[in-house]
């Protein structure tokens, strides 16, 4: 069915493409014939950071920023959802047009710049959820904080989203935001994560249930500046690391007519390089969950990311291309497998 109204929906500029498909799956979900454009959820449960997933499959952050359309992303039969970037004031984030699809590569840009409603909005919104997976929620600052300020934002967004959140990821490593990426190094991480990570124990405590914590890194990354990553997320005892994001590298689509376009690229063309930091964060983290994300088009392409390292996936730019019918492609490719194939070194 997908594949049959693609075409159409292609023909849209690609925000107002998003915009039609989501208000389009809302419908559908009111009517309850949502499930018949991807079946019925693949039940492969997988206990992870004390949380149990449905199945191995998620929808990564950015599709639905303001958890407007939970329900009906959940009847599609995704395992996790995680939501966000939210940030605590509401912002329009950048100028249009900030969306891009390079058809002929599967791959997508976008500068969106963290665009949402806001974490108020966004709490709101998980409360009146009736999805029965793992959700999980992102956190990030508004574009008006200054990057030496950005932690009063994250704590700000983390004290609200806490009480209604599976679990939290504190984004680093989105380049439409100015010098958030610089988060991701140094003593600059340990001075964001330090605090984020004490903060989230001391809720946790207060109100006697543990919210995992986890870390989205950029795939733009060297073998060293990955292992020093790895060594501020063990220091801050984190629960977690998501890889990856967009990527700002274009030399695999160089021949588009938009791939000078600025933004994060995403879909097939990161596949490659999402994967080598996964493969290098396990080698460092043999015992801390990674969410590997970046270019899946296919259950094949799941369970490469699972033989990276990875011991959940999520997807975004090939639910694009490929429709729903991928959620349970996937979900069905990784049933049963154990995850974490990698060997640690």
């Amino acid at each position: 069915m997908y594949h049959a109204i693609r075409p159409a929906l292609f023909r849209l500029a690609p925000e107002a493409s998003h915009t039609l498909a989501m208000g389009l799956l809302d419908t559908l979900h009111c009517l309850g014939v949502a499930k018949k454009l991807a079946g019925a959820r693949v039940d492969d449960p997988v206990e992870l950071m004390g949380l149990r997933f449905p199945n191995r499959v998620g929808l990564a952050a950015g599709l639905d920023k303001n958890a407007d359309h939970l329900d009906a992303l959940g009847g599609l039969g995704f395992g996790f959802i995680e939501v966000g970037t939210v940030t605590p004031k509401a912002q329009p984030g950048n100028p249009k047009p900030r969306l891009f699809r390079l058809a002929d590569h599967d791959a997508i840009i976008n500068r969106f710049g963290f665009n949402n409603k806001g974490v108020t909005h966004l709490v709101e919104q998980v409360r009146k959820s009736r999805f029965d997976g793992i959700i999980g929620i992102n956190i990030g600052k508004n574009l008006s904080t200054a990057v030496e300020d950005a932690l009063a934002d994250y704590l700000l967004c983390l004290d609200a989203v806490h009480e209604v959140a599976d679990y939290i990821a504190v984004n680093i490593s989105s380049p439409n935001t100015p010098g958030l990426r610089t988060l991701q190094f140094g003593e600059q991480l340990d001075a964001l994560l330090g605090p984020i990570r004490a903060r989230t124990t001391e809720l946790d405590d207060i109100r006697q249930q543990p919210v995992p914590l986890l870390v989205k890194i950029a795939p733009d990354m060297s073998e060293d500046e990955i292992a020093l990553v790895a060594q501020s997320i063990q220091r801050n005892q984190l629960d977690g690391v998501i890889a990856t994001n967009t990527t700002i590298e274009r030399q695999a689509v160089e021949d588009d007519p938009q791939s000078d376009e600025a933004g994060g690229l995403s879909g097939k063309p990161v596949f490659d390089a999402s994967n080598r930091v996964i493969s290098q964060l396990r080698d460092h983290l043999p015992a801390i969950p990674i969410i590997g994300v970046g270019g899946i088009d296919s259950g094949e392409a799941a369970r490469q990311k699972l033989e990276a390292g990875a011991d959940l996936v999520q997807l975004y730019s090939g639910l694009i291309y490929q429709g729903p019918g991928l959620i349970n492609d996937c979900a069905a490719a990784l049933s049963g497998t154990s995850g974490s194939k990698k060997p640690a070194a």
